[in-house]
């Protein structure tokens, strides 16, 4: 499996904290003498979201599927007998109706999902999962949780809490802004 950073090893600063030393000079560069603090959040943010990725997809395709069709089935699973129409399941997993229509096949392939025809809307299907889904995840949980706490080695629960509250916040802050792009957008200034 790759690392991630852009040099070989980690540094920590004054203050015993954790950072890149390539990446710290390349932004610097880049901010021609401005701040890059939030430059440098912003680099270590992607570093960590491609770590869990890699970590992920290592686990996950090893069994036969992408992440992205493991989200679906634990979100099927959840569901339960009730299902999801494909686009329902798309908006939750924040994807495009073509991504979970691709997904949502090859879980079907694969026998880990069905499609049923929607009993209230004839042109409609729901996706529902099956006993060997069920079973796949089942299979697939323990060495999930094992790998977590591997990646999440030496965090306290203090500090977990806190990690997940700030890239929620992230998430929040991206979703302001992309509201007011787009709420921006077409106009044109007086």
């Amino acid at each position: 499996m790759k690392h991630v950073t852009n040099s070989a090893e980690l540094a920590c600063d004054v203050d015993g904290l954790l950072h890149d030393p390539q990446v710290r000079s390349s932004m610097a560069e880049f901010a021609a003498g401005g701040d890059i603090l939030r430059l440098e959040a912003a680099a270590a943010a992607r570093a960590a979201h491609r770590s869990v990725e890699r970590l992920r997809a290592h686990g996950s395709e090893g069994r036969g599927l992408s992440a992205g069709a493991v989200d679906v089935l634990i979100r099927l699973r959840t569901l339960g007998a009730a299902g999801a129409h494909l686009g329902d399941l798309a908006r939750s997993a924040g994807m495009t109706a073509r991504n979970a229509t691709g997904l949502v096949d090859t879980l079907e392939c694969q026998g880990l999902v069905r499609r049923d025809p929607d009993p209230a809307d004839r042109r409609s299907v729901v996706a529902r999962i099956t006993p060997a889904g069920l079973t796949w995840l089942d299979d697939f949980r323990a060495p999930t949780q094992r790998a977590m706490a591997a990646l999440f080695h030496g965090f306290t629960d203090t500090e977990l809490h806190q990690l997940r509250h700030l890239c929620l916040r992230l998430v929040q802050n991206q979703q302001r802004i992309a509201t007011h792009l787009t709420a921006t957008e077409g106009t044109t200034p007086a």
